[in-house]
């Protein structure tokens, strides 16, 4: 028979001791040790080994859901018996999105079991009127007790069960509140051993903490067969599903939805939204190929530079939206000890349009060539994209993934593509700019760039130069 020993584990940093101190001995905290039960003693008969060559595979193919977006982050869809984490901010749509995939698995004659330890009935019921009517195999229990949801589980044997949220269920049997290290492994657990021994896929809804982490102990993440992250701004309508881990498949793949009325919706094609509204023929607009997991998205970066207020030249302000700021201050570092670009008394705005988190180190070039477009007043060509890794030394680096990032930039109608020297070949019918330093592309886009736009603002106007900062000559 197997035996419980009680423990204790720290909320903080997960190091348990057998017996309660007041201080934690991993990270010093006081009073954070929470008692959890823990098994002892033998756990049943051990399996005996058998030849891997006579395991049947096939238990481990996945079956689609029905959102074909999810179905691509997942390599084809949901295993059976496997136990999945998706997590985000509050209000990013991970509900939504949950209920739209039990309505089709649902919608396909399979009953499906939503257990909803936050909401009622009713209001689960209520928001179901932006996805339409809910088929009839689509079940929901609204009880925080996880004992009430394995026994509404085992009744009704459902095809796929989904808890919104694991942190909301709390376990009897188990010491502490709702939420806490004891509660949440205890309850991940017993959910998770239940979808593998009946062979029904589980979905977890986790909580977030003000990092963007997921709620708990990380144990959370090591018990499940796959972690899947949304992310968006909620005053975008982009969101993004990415795996950030994946048992039964890659983790590079990564889902587009649009936020709507109706619920979510699968982009197939992005380029409409995120390039829609661009206009091209204003200084500032660089566009550029970035890398979302394995697939590559053609999105706008945009700069604006302009005098800071009077007697505030020495704290110029540096706003980042959708970039890494730690990329901006190196690049705007590498054009002046490079270039002689001097912007280091002038505010600096730069985002990524659309919503898109544009971090990764191929968005220094386009990032340069947006900064120097609008600090010079001079539009960059409609048609030209850009990516490349900018060195300290001023040098461009080669950057992953290059082939379909122009691939899919040829794809969207850019004729022209600047890259580092030793980028693989542009698809036919697009033309390939070289540069081995940030000086070489600088010179290369003022040769193919617009002619300068004069009238900024009424009653304005803007030197095609070089910018310095406004103490030194008193004017734009």
């Amino acid at each position: 028979m197997t035996l419980a020993s009680t423990r204790f584990s720290c909320r903080c940093c997960q190091a348990e001791t057998p017996r309660w101190v007041g201080r934690c001995p991993g990270c010093h905290e006081w009073g954070s040790l929470e008692p959890t039960a823990a098994p002892r003693g033998p756990a049943g008969a051990a399996s005996p080994p058998v030849p891997l060559a006579e395991v049947d595979g096939r238990a481990a193919r996945p079956v689609p859901t029905g959102v074909a977006e999810l179905d691509r982050v997942l390599a084809g869809g949901l295993v059976p018996g496997s136990a999945t984490l998706i997590y985000g901010e509050p209000g990013v749509g991970k509900s939504t999105l949950l209920l739209q995939v039990l309505s089709a698995v649902a919608g396909q004659g399979a009953s499906a079991l939503l257990v909803s330890a936050e909401e009622s009935a009713a209001q689960v019921r209520a928001r179901t009127a932006r996805t339409g009517e809910p088929p009839a195999a689509l079940l929901v229990c609204d009880t925080a007790d996880l004992s009430v949801a394995q026994s509404a589980w085992r009744s009704c044997a459902p095809s796929l069960v989904v808890v919104d949220s694991v942190q909301t269920l709390a376990d009897p049997e188990v010491a502490g509140p709702a939420g806490s290290i004891s509660q949440v492994r205890s309850c991940a657990d017993r959910l998770v051993r239940l979808a593998k021994t009946s062979g029904v896929p589980l979905i977890l809804v986790g909580q977030v903490t003000k990092e963007g982490d997921v709620a708990g102990p990380r144990a959370l993440e090591h018990l499940v067969d796959t972690v899947l992250v949304v992310e968006g701004d909620r005053h975008h309508a982009l969101r993004l599903l990415r795996a950030v881990k994946h048992r039964f498949g890659p983790t590079g793949e990564v889902g587009l939805f649009t936020m709507g009325e109706d619920g979510l919706v699968g982009l197939d094609d992005p380029g409409a939204l995120l390039l829609g509204d661009r206009n091209a023929s204003v200084p500032g607009s660089a566009v550029t190929a970035l890398l979302q997991g394995r697939r590559p998205l053609v999105v706008e970066l945009q700069a604006l530079v302009c005098p800071a207020p009077a007697g505030l030249a020495a704290g110029a302000r540096r706003s980042v939206q959708g970039l890494d700021s730690g990329r901006l201050a190196l690049v705007l570092a590498v054009l002046e000890a490079r270039l002689g670009l001097t912007l280091g008394a002038l505010q600096v705005f730069v985002s990524a349009a659309g919503g898109v988190r544009a971090t990764e180190p191929a968005m220094d070039l386009p990032l340069a060539l947006a900064l120097t477009s609008a600090a010079e007043a001079v539009a960059l060509p409609e048609r030209l994209v850009s990516f490349g890794e900018v060195g300290l030394a001023g040098e461009l680096r080669h950057v992953p993934g290059a082939d379909r990032r122009l691939a899919e930039a040829a794809r969207m109608g850019f004729t022209t593509a600047l890259v580092p020297a030793s980028t693989v070949e542009p698809p036919r019918g697009m033309r390939a700019v070289r540069a081995a330093t940030l000086a070489e592309a600088v010179q290369a886009v003022r040769r193919l760039a617009r002619p300068p736009i004069r009238s900024v603002r009424p009653g304005a106007g803007r030197p095609a130069g070089p910018v310095v900062a406004p103490a030194a000559t008193g004017r734009w």
